[in-house]
């Protein structure tokens, strides 16, 4: 009887130990999300991460030339993906070669009437499609994404159709797209589909250069207008950015993608449905932090 008293108390100590060993990345109560999908990434990922605190809901950083895994957090989980969406608008442009210094109308099908997103670009507003697709990807302006999809030889229904057969093209089996905007909550994907569209739209120069540039300004009509990127890290000088688009709407949530050079190392960065103004940015810094203590670990460790 004694024999097997032991034995139950060694099996409750053995679970309650089990139970006790964290995980991959800790989690924010506040930031569970259920995942569309039982799936999850059987790639390698350093038990180190229990050191590393992120806020979004979900996340995933990956090693651009290795694809290595080293952070994930509900990476499967398919949401809403605001104006990431337009990665793959300016893609679909690029992808046509459409001229880029033919120069776009903005019309009133270009407002936003569902979420009223303030927009700089007035109606009759005109300027070139490479400004079009400048202010799309530095400053997100939507009305100007929206005129890229909606002069598409075919109209908005064909650009659509484009970004989703691009989107199949990627092997992005989590993503789809219902406009070029962003606007509506049908724009979908995971954490681990964004990080193959950053990396395709990576290999872009325009997409490069446009999405990190600082600020520009623009002669509309008979003024000149000044545009900010809507990621402060670009202008952060302990960054190294090489592509970068935000996202937000009620249904996404605060959404950051980038890929960046971060402890010598070329990485891509997806951060999803972080809630509050800055969180996003705080886990992107986190992220770099222990990246960069981790390689001092290993450094010291083969000295």
């Amino acid at each position: 009887m004694t024999h097997r008293y032991i034995v139950i108390l060694f099996i409750l100590l053995s679970a309650l130990m089990m139970l006790a060993v964290p995980g991959t990345v800790k989690f924010s109560d506040a930031s569970r999300i259920p995942s569309a999908h039982g799936k999850y990434s059987h790639a390698k990922i350093d038990r180190a991460t229990h050191n590393l605190v992120l806020r979004s809901a979900s996340a995933l950083v990956e090693d651009q030339k290795t694809g290595e895994c080293l952070v994930q957090k509900q990476a499967d989980a398919v949401v809403p993906i605001a104006s990431i969406t337009k990665l793959m608008t300016a893609m679909v442009v690029l992808d046509a070669k459409m001229n880029l210094q033919e120069p776009l109308t903005i019309t009133s099908d270009d407002v936003d009437i569902i979420r009223h997103s303030h927009s700089r670009l007035p109606v009759n507003t005109s300027l070139s499609r490479e400004n079009a697709l400048l202010l799309a990807l530095m400053s997100s302006e939507n009305r100007a994404a929206n005129a890229l999809g909606r002069t598409y030889p075919g109209g908005l229904d064909a650009f659509v159709a484009a970004m989703n057969a691009k989107a199949r093209s990627l092997g992005l089996t989590d993503t789809r797209f219902e406009d070029p905007t962003g606007i509506l909550s049908g724009n979908v994907s995971s954490a681990h589909d964004l990080a193959r569209m950053v990396d395709a739209a990576y290999q872009y120069n325009l997409i490069r250069e446009y999405t990190t540039c600082k600020e520009t300004s623009i002669q509309l009509g008979d003024r000149i207008r000044q545009f900010h990127n809507t990621n402060h890290l670009v202008r952060n000088p302990r960054w190294q950015i090489g592509l970068s688009k935000t996202g937000f709407i009620g249904d996404s949530g605060r959404c950051l993608v980038m890929q960046s050079q971060v402890a010598q190392r070329p990485v891509l960065i997806v951060l999803l449905d972080a809630q509050g103004k800055l969180t996003r940015y705080g886990d992107a810094n986190r992220i770099k932090k222990w990246m960069e203590g981790s390689q001092t670990v290993r450094q010291k460790h083969r000295g």
